[in-house]
């Protein structure tokens, strides 16, 4: 019965923990990859003349010649990204920007 009881308080304990850190590794492998997306986006508009204020292409983007092999999602939710405007601070945002973990670049 001790026994039963002395893993159940460890298990009250760890779980919370392994949670949260599972967020963190998230959120910052998620700020990684916008990172990645925002570098291939500005070669992709440098190398293909858009001017500030045309659509992003993703399909352009993406595929083994292109800028990045496969398409990047977001490892917390698994939605993908969204595109704005060539020239916009955040061309590139995540899905999960605007919820209590903020994927978001600084």
């Amino acid at each position: 019965m001790i026994v039963v009881a002395i893993i159940g308080l460890l298990a009250a304990i760890s779980i919370p923990n392994y949670v949260k850190s599972r967020e963190i590794t998230f959120r910052k492998a998620c700020i990684s990859n916008l990172r990645q997306l925002e570098g291939a986006v500005q070669s992709w508009a440098l190398e293909t003349r858009k001017n500030s204020g045309m659509s992003i292409i993703s399909d352009e983007l993406f595929g083994s010649t292109n800028y990045l092999r496969k398409v990047i999602v977001c490892p917390a939710g698994g939605n993908p990204y969204v595109y704005g405007l060539v020239g916009d601070p955040r061309h590139v945002t995540c899905v999960l920007s605007a919820g209590p973990d903020y994927h978001t670049l600084n």
